[in-house]
């Protein structure tokens, strides 16, 4: 049977550390990842996707926090418990088995300091921005004619 999953987003809060009475370091988080269409209004939607690690999680908490772009691979798994009300709780979640990050650490610092909604609009203004080149395309259009003899070509 084949149970794999990678998924790219950004972490909907920092992720939370604990550790296991052998003290094995555990991390959970969520993360919202975006859905390839859009809805009736234009806008995109997400999925919040709940996810944890072990392998790797000291380091996913030291480097990342809320908003933090990564991408994660792994298995989906289902579990469940008794909550407090005695009543059965099934929970879903992605047991990761590695992890990367997406954005620089300059990248993630300029977004918590200009962005206020959690997404950079890197994209945009990267492809909004005439090219500034510096040297001039030889083959350019500039109308006027090529001069080549039958002794350049290769053919």
């Amino acid at each position: 049977m084949i149970n794999t999953v990678a998924l790219t987003g950004r972490l909907t809060r920092d992720p939370e550390l604990r550790y296991t009475s052998s003290n094995k370091p555990v991390a959970s988080f969520k993360l919202a990842v975006n859905r390839q269409y859009t809805n009736s209004n234009g806008e995109r939607e997400a999925d919040f996707i709940d996810c944890v690690i072990w392998r790797g999680a000291e380091a996913l908490v030291n480097n990342t926090s809320k908003g933090s772009l990564i991408g994660v691979e792994g298995r989906l798994q289902t579990r469940s418990y008794e909550n407090q009300q005695g009543s059965r709780v099934f929970v879903t979640e992605v047991v990761c088995s590695s992890f990367s990050f997406l954005e620089s650490k300059s990248e993630k610092q300029q977004k918590n300091n200009t962005d206020t909604n959690g997404y950079s609009n890197k994209l945009a203004e990267k492809t909004n921005k005439p090219a500034a080149n510096k040297n001039a395309d030889p083959f350019a259009d500039n109308s006027k004619p090529i001069d080549i003899s039958d002794d350049d070509l290769p053919f």
